[in-house]
């Protein structure tokens, strides 16, 4: 990582906090503290004056885009660089504006930044109404838009209990907020453009906006955020990565794709080496924000060990970090880790038991324990704070689901639908709800959905089996799993035997067989007992026996192993292994063998 980057890594913490994006300032903030200290050093001190150097913003040029050019006024007093290339300009005349204009006000914007601190955004708007900076009418309309949100959704609690009531709180002044920044070419202000674009559901006009936002000001975290709220899925965010104005080797760019990914529950080993090259030396080593990010990917891959492992070198760096502390103790209820489960919530609970992710991890804790009540009260304490907290409300699901109230339960997963209908979970357990209520049509259709997000996940295909296995069309169910396959283990003998068994009942032997002897095979190589295995190895056994040309020598290969145990299927062995011996004797030698 050069000094450059460092450099603009560092400014963008007063850049982000001055302008109230706090997540962002904080974000940056941490993420320089895990720079290694010889690169911050060497930034905090110019050898030629020994004061502290700073750099104002540059524009990054885009890379060639059919769908969103870039312009060239990002930002007023730039130019975009041909091939990347990053441009370092003199001040122009509109910076020299700006920045005069910045200083005239500075007492103003103390002030602006002291009241957003305190959250007293109507004393913010009032203050600043007579300022011209563009840095002063960032603050103004991004705090105009906290007032409409916060009471937007106090409106929305009011009529709770109203029927017809919509589903998640609708900002009304959204459109007057956008008319205020339709024009804007300042890189925060289409940022907010942006903002408001995405909250209007006008996702491809805020991916435009955002991007050229990005191309300003690269390290606004909260654009990053915003711009990966608007991808659909892995395909849509693969074709995102040219459009965006930074090589895709800039750390910024590896971050936003494993972010991302980990949002769509879809990331890949991939992730993980860039994971990786992201804590060595030269970038974030020992950062808490990438270490975590590293531990969601582990997660997501099904590998909960290394995953758990992770967070503990985690919080034995940051000891009292409460962001991602809900997915480790997804993790610990996996693993059914009861002790450290419950220390973890006890000091969580100590540590700030108002935040949601704190209610989850209790309410994680108590659904271990069986008491589902409780963990719904905690479930439901984490939506309240944070009503678009996507894991809560389907996690309330399943406590809901565990309790056999499929109508409370279809209405959290609809409620984690309405946050993000890109998570799969939701999705896959309105299916297992509708499924409980026997309306398998119904299960289908929200387990496809489910399917659709996460292709090669085997349980969503195997539950949609399950359903078309319940409505009769077994070729259907034995479509599904042989897609579950795909995805499963290799060494899987699950799924086999349910296709043995449709096949049967298809009345398509030779079918059956196949999947019969696999599961023998399996079984074999992996040197389980023979039980589980004994009832293929006669099917198969039987099979030979009863076709033309059938391998009667493994027919009684099979059938010998099984008498020989202490299977139930033994007596029934040992009688075929009786008919085995007619058969042979009835059946003709081979050619060239004599009688």
């Amino acid at each position: 990582m050069d000094l450059q980057l460092v450099r603009e890594l560092h400014d963008s913490i007063k850049d982000c906090t001055e302008r109230g994006l706090v997540v962002a300032g904080k974000w940056s903030a941490e993420l320089y503290l895990s720079i290694p200290r010889h690169k911050r050093d060497a930034l905090v001190v110019d050898p030629r004056t020994g004061f502290s150097t700073s750099t104002p913003a540059r524009a990054y040029s885009s890379r060639p885009s059919l769908a969103f050019p870039a312009s060239p006024t990002l930002t007023a007093g730039t130019t975009i660089a041909p091939e990347g290339h990053k441009v370092s300009p003199e001040p122009s005349a509109n910076q020299e504006r700006e920045a005069e204009l910045e200083q005239a006000e500075e007492a103003t914007l103390l002030a602006a930044q002291s009241y957003v601190t305190s959250k007293d955004f109507s004393r913010v708007v009032h203050v600043l109404r007579n300022c011209r900076s563009l840095k002063a009418q960032f603050i103004s309309i991004y705090c105009q838009f906290l007032i409409s949100e916060k009471k937007t959704e106090r409106d929305w609690y009011k009529q709770y209990n109203i029927r017809g009531h919509p589903p998640i709180p609708f900002n009304r002044s959204l459109l007057y907020h956008l008319e205020v920044v339709k024009n804007a070419t300042d890189p925060w202000l289409l940022f907010l453009k942006g903002l408001f674009l995405s909250r209007l559901d006008r996702r491809e006009e805020a991916i435009e906006s955002i991007i050229l936002s990005i191309g300003g000001y690269p390290w606004n975290w909260s654009a990053w955020t915003l711009l990966g709220r608007c991808v659909g899925d892995g395909e849509e965010l693969s074709s995102l990565l040219p459009l965006l104005p930074l090589a895709a080797s800039h750390p910024l760019v590896q971050l936003f794709q494993i972010k991302t990914m980990n949002e769509l529950n879809s990331p890949t080993e991939n992730d993980l080496v860039m994971c990786d090259h992201l804590l060595g030396e030269e970038f974030f080593r020992g950062s808490p924000w990438v270490m975590s990010l590293r531990a969601c990917v582990l997660y997501h891959l099904h590998d909960f060990g290394q995953a758990e492992r992770q967070f503990e070198k985690i919080l034995a760096v940051a000891p009292y970090r409460v962001d991602d502390i809900d997915v480790y103790s997804n993790i610990l209820y996996v693993t059914e880790n009861r002790l450290k489960l419950s220390r973890l919530a006890h000091e969580f609970l100590e540590l700030d038991k108002d935040r949601p992710e704190v209610c989850c991890l209790v309410g994680n804790h108590y659904s271990l324990r069986a008491e589902h009540e409780k963990a719904v009260k905690y479930f439901r304490r984490a939506t309240e704070l944070d009503r678009t907290y996507l894991s809560a409300w389907t996690l309330m699901g399943h406590e809901y689901v565990e309790m056999k109230n499929s109508h409370a339960a279809i209405e959290a997963y609809r409620r984690a639908v309405d946050v993000n209908r890109k998570d799969y979970r939701a999705w896959y357990g309105l299916g297992q709800a509708y499924e409980l209520l026997s309306m398998h049509q119904y299960a289908l259709y929200y387990y496809q959905r489910a399917t659709a997000l996460r292709p090669y996940d085997v349980r969503l295909w195997q539950a949609q089996a399950s359903c078309y296995e319940e409505i009769g069309r077994t070729r259907d169910a034995v479509e599904c799993l042989k897609r579950a396959l795909l995805g499963a283990d290799a060494r899987e003998t699950t799924i086999n035997l349910k296709l043995a068994k449709l096949y049967e009942e298809l009345d398509e032997p030779a079918e059956a067989v196949a999947y019969h002897r696999r599961v023998v095979e399996i079984c074999r190589a992996e040197e389980r007992p023979v039980q589980d295995y004994a009832r293929s190895s006669i099917y198969v056994a039987r099979h030979q026996m009863v076709s033309a040309g059938g391998d009667l020598s493994l027919a009684k290969e099979y059938l010998e192993r099984v008498a020989s145990s202490n299977a139930e299927e033994v007596t029934q062995a040992a009688d075929w292994l009786k008919k085995l011996k007619s058969v042979l004797l009835l059946r003709p030698p081979p050619a060239g063998e004599s009688s």
